[in-house]
């Protein structure tokens, strides 16, 4: 009884926990690629932005469960938190050695490429042990849990990407280093919260088991005639499709659209970018409940079937450019990344709760760190690849470099998900029937359910003053 008043204690620190990451996400991560562009950094660069952190990161966490071996997983994800914090400090000199020294935008973008490398790299190395934590801690319902987690910690990064935009408009004018130094600050306090509140949280006792641990090499060989390594193949596919685009997804904003010269063009930048996030935020909890009900690949599945949608939307908008005013241009993509959010919110949890009903405990570590891996892999060749392309200024049928990427992107999601989405199968045992002969009227089953049970019973008291102790 008292360990399962220390667990149940523990989840609910682990939502404070995610407010304070908000901080790190709203005001530091959501803005690296605006920074990189403030720095003069040219697409490649930015391509290698999204692609080298991703590997490197996920080649960290190979370390992680050996380490598991002689460490707490609390003691690894605290180390693993502290030093990214640092990271933060890190950029903020950055910015006032390029703003004071006029450093060349070539060295300053390099800098910035190997910075945030080893920020993502300390955040990632401690990946495997979280994970193996919270799969000792939430026991039951994951698929609500982590739903009303992710829309605590959404809400408040929506506020803060809010604020941030009002920040890089305010000084884009006089200095826009001093907005990214002030943004940066919050990140650093943000991930400085997250670290004092690891140490508070509860780790129950790891128990490995003989025999537990296999190599990546096993893993690799055994991917292809098992259920989990063909998921993670499925996974790192789509994730290489989607990094063919959506690193450049800013640069088109605030480069082609020309948002970040115009008035009140960093609000706008920040609207497009937050409605992904707030659709997300708002469907998170029912796609939750609707994976707990009907299994999370089945969630997973229904929701891969869109995925190509979304670069298609950034695609056309180009040709809605100098035909209509910028605020219907705006509006297109708005309405594009509200489908983006419904879509990605349902992907994104199913499979994230997906692993942990496919694992077991003991190896739910060296599973998260291979599959980490593969993934890291295509989103570095995904990346990497669009990066190329985009820089090379060239035009095929009238269609600019940075159109085909977007182009390319959605047929390859096409091509994934027809390849690979029927090879996995569903791992949870009890789940209710799914049938997929209608998708467009069943992914708007959660959205249903969300403006029954959410948008006339109380959604302001659910979104704007949450109630941490009722999240567990």
């Amino acid at each position: 009884m008292e360990e399962e008043k220390l667990i149940e204690q523990a989840k609910k620190i682990s939502v404070k926990e995610a407010a304070a990451y908000s901080l790190m996400d709203g005001f530091g991560l959501r803005y690296i690629t605006p920074f990189a562009n403030s720095l003069g950094a040219s697409n490649t660069i930015i391509g290698l932005l999204t692609s080298v952190p991703s590997l490197l990161g996920n080649l960290a966490q190979l370390l992680t469960p050996r380490m598991m071996e002689k460490y707490s997983r609390k003691r690894l994800v605290f180390w693993g938190v502290l030093l990214q914090s640092f990271m933060w400090l890190a950029l903020i000199g950055l910015s006032i050695v390029y703003f004071n020294l006029k450093i060349s935008n070539n060295l300053a973008s390099l800098l910035l490429v190997f910075i945030y490398t080893i920020l993502i790299v300390f955040g990632a190395f401690s990946g495997p042990a979280w994970s193996s934590w919270m799969k000792d801690l939430v026991t039951k319902d994951r698929g609500n849990y982590f739903g009303r987690r992710s829309r605590i910690a959404g809400a408040l990064a929506l506020i803060f990407m809010f604020i941030s935009g009002f920040i890089l408009d305010y000084f884009k004018q006089t200095n826009i280093f001093i907005a990214f130094i002030i943004l940066f600050s919050l990140a650093f306090l943000g991930r400085g919260f997250s670290t004092i509140l690891f140490t508070k949280q509860y780790e129950p006792k790891l128990k490995l088991k003989e025999g537990y641990y296999f190599s990546l090499l096993d893993f690799v060989k055994k991917m292809p005639f098992n259920n989990f390594g063909r998921f993670t193949i499925f996974i790192a596919l789509i994730n290489f499709a989607s990094s063919i685009a959506s690193p450049f997804f800013a640069i088109y904003l605030l480069d082609n659209l020309k948002l970040k010269s115009v008035e009140f063009g960093y609000i706008f930048y920040t609207i497009i970018v937050l409605t992904s996030s707030l659709t997300t935020l708002l469907i998170m909890t029912s796609w939750g409940k609707f994976a707990d009900k009907y299994g999370n690949f089945r969630v997973m599945k229904l929701c891969a079937y869109f995925i190509p949608l979304v670069p298609l939307f950034w695609f056309l908008s180009y040709f809605l450019i100098g035909k209509f005013s910028l605020i219907y241009v705006v509006l297109f993509l708005v309405i594009g990344e509200c489908i983006s959010g419904i879509i990605w919110a349902g992907f994104n949890l199913a499979a994230g709760n997906y692993i942990y009903d496919a694992v077991t405990s003991d190896r739910m570590a060296i599973c998260v760190a291979y599959y980490s891996v593969i993934n890291g892999f295509g989103v570095f060749l995904g990346a990497t690849l669009g990066g190329v392309i985009s820089s090379f200024n060239f035009y095929i049928f009238g269609l600019s470099s940075l159109l085909v990427v977007f182009l390319l992107s959605a047929i390859a999601r096409y091509i994934v998900v027809k390849a690979m989405v029927n090879r996995i199968k569903e791992v949870r045992e009890g789940v209710q029937e799914f049938k997929m002969r209608n998708p467009i009227r069943q992914v708007g089953a959660p959205i249903q359910h969300f403006y029954i049970s959410h948008l006339f019973s109380g959604l302001h008291n659910q979104i704007v003053k949450p109630r941490i102790t009722d999240l567990n």
